[in-house]
């Protein structure tokens, strides 16, 4: 019996060497090394096959014209507007007076807002044009065909109970390592040395993270990375957009303080980094954030500070307005462009539908998460451009490289609404338009 005990002992602890072995070999050295081994790329080979199949799948089960008028309907949206602005489309109903027929534009533009807006539906999922397999994204599809529904089964079992539980594992043993190390490291006296270490420890735990989800990131330009002393602005998807970058480079971030686990790393990572973190109190006050912001900016051995100018997430299809303050304490912008592929999970947080821990579920639980990153060249405020064309410049220049549509509305309509002084804008733009030439006053109405 004893015998039997022993055996079985040491059978468990083969079989616990031979894991630690491949986690090692396969996991912490290659993030260590920053190296990959081509894992990655041929597991999002096999699932792009399995989806070109799933779709062929799709497509033999339900009638043609259904499915070409769905992928219309997702590709172009109910409402397709034309891409002009007010000037424009009143230009040529202008006759030199005010002309009641404007009306019509107003009241067509009412009605396109209240059928489908531009701005809430990008505080909302991205839509797909084909089946990724998962449930969340399901409208009956695994019904079509029972090969697909065979394949739809396989893929739950392969997500919870195969990738999922290393996951999680994954992600407590990155945690302990980062809130370990950092504690370590933080004992060193400042100098090149704590530094060095520090950065090492930042960007191993960001690439350990990045594995935590099967992620695939493809980085463009990276002659183009940020340097010290400098801004580093991207559009913002996801909280994940931090551990990406970080993989790749090392930042201060700008935030507030937190409370409870998320405020226990924030603490650990302050040991070694020096982050611009604010009180909730403080964050009202712009003033003192452009100041500290400024300041370190100013000294160019520190890190560069990386600033999310949208202030949410927005759901990978736009970019919305860049708020200004990032754009004001002077100094070199080095845009960053994020686009993630939503075909194999959707990296979108809706914070007013999913609380944290159910985004964390649905990204554990995802394929994987695949995005490019493209570093672009760094930019400077011209002379005579005030704060607010430079973010829309900068802002332009991201939307473009990402393929991304570019919409003037702030992204704190997710939560606020329209603020009044936008309001009055395009009622003087009107009015500019309507009475410039001084028609009203010489009583002519058309």
């Amino acid at each position: 019996m004893e015998e039997n005990t022993e055996g079985h002992g040491l059978a468990e602890g083969k079989i616990l060497l031979i894991w630690t072995i491949l986690f090692v070999a396969l996991v912490l050295l290659p993030s260590v090394f920053r190296v990959s081994l081509g894992i990655s790329h041929f597991y999002v080979k096999i699932l792009i096959t399995m989806f070109e199949w799933a779709t062929l799948q799709i497509e033999e089960g339900v009638k043609k014209q259904k499915a070409m008028a769905l992928e219309n309907l997702i590709s172009t949206g109910i409402i397709q507007r034309e891409k002009t602005s007010m000037e424009e489309e009143l230009a040529g109903q202008r006759r030199g007076c005010f002309n009641l027929a404007d009306v019509m534009y107003f009241f067509k533009k009412g009605c396109e807002a209240v059928a489908e807006d531009e701005v809430t539906q990008r505080f909302s999922s991205e839509e797909l044009v084909s089946w990724n397999l998962l449930s969340r994204t399901n409208a009956n599809l695994h019904h079509v065909s029972w090969q697909l529904t065979v394949v739809w089964v396989i893929g739950i079992l392969i997500r919870y109970c195969l990738l999922m539980p290393f996951r999680i594992c994954l992600a407590l043993f990155t945690i302990l390592l980062l809130i370990s190390a950092t504690t370590v490291v933080g004992q060193f006296p400042n100098g090149r040395v704590k530094y060095c270490l520090a950065n090492q420890v930042q960007m191993i735990c960001a690439t350990l993270g990045v594995r935590c989800l099967s992620g695939l990131v493809h980085f463009h330009n990276r002659e183009n990375r940020p340097q010290e002393g400098g801004i580093c602005v991207a559009n913002h998807t996801s909280p994940l957009d931090v551990l990406i970058l970080a993989s790749d480079g090392c930042y201060s971030l700008v935030g507030q303080t937190h409370g409870g686990f998320l405020g226990l790393i924030q603490k650990s990572c302050m040991q070694t980094t020096q982050h611009v973190l604010f009180e909730r109190s403080e964050m009202k006050d712009r003033h003192l954030v452009r100041k500290k912001i400024r300041e370190h900016i100013a000294d160019k051995a520190k890190l560069p500070i990386l600033i999310f100018p949208e202030g949410t997430c927005i759901n990978n299809t736009s970019v919305m307005m860049f708020k200004k303050g990032s754009f004001e304490v002077g100094g070199t912008i080095h845009p960053v462009a994020i686009k993630y592929d939503p075909r194999f999970g959707d990296a979108f947080w809706n914070s007013t539908k999913h609380s944290m821990m159910t985004y964390i579920f649905n990204m554990l639980s995802s394929w994987a998460i695949v995005c490019n990153v493209w570093y672009l060249p760094p930019m400077v405020k011209e002379e005579e451009e005030d704060a607010v064309h430079f973010a829309n410049r900068v802002k332009a220049v991201i939307a473009a490289r990402a393929g991304m549509s570019v919409l003037p509305w702030d992204g704190g309509l997710k939560r606020k609404k329209v603020k009044e002084s936008f309001k009055e804008e395009q009622q003087k733009k009107y009015y500019q338009l309507a009475i410039g030439n001084g028609s009203v006053g010489n009583g002519n109405v058309c």
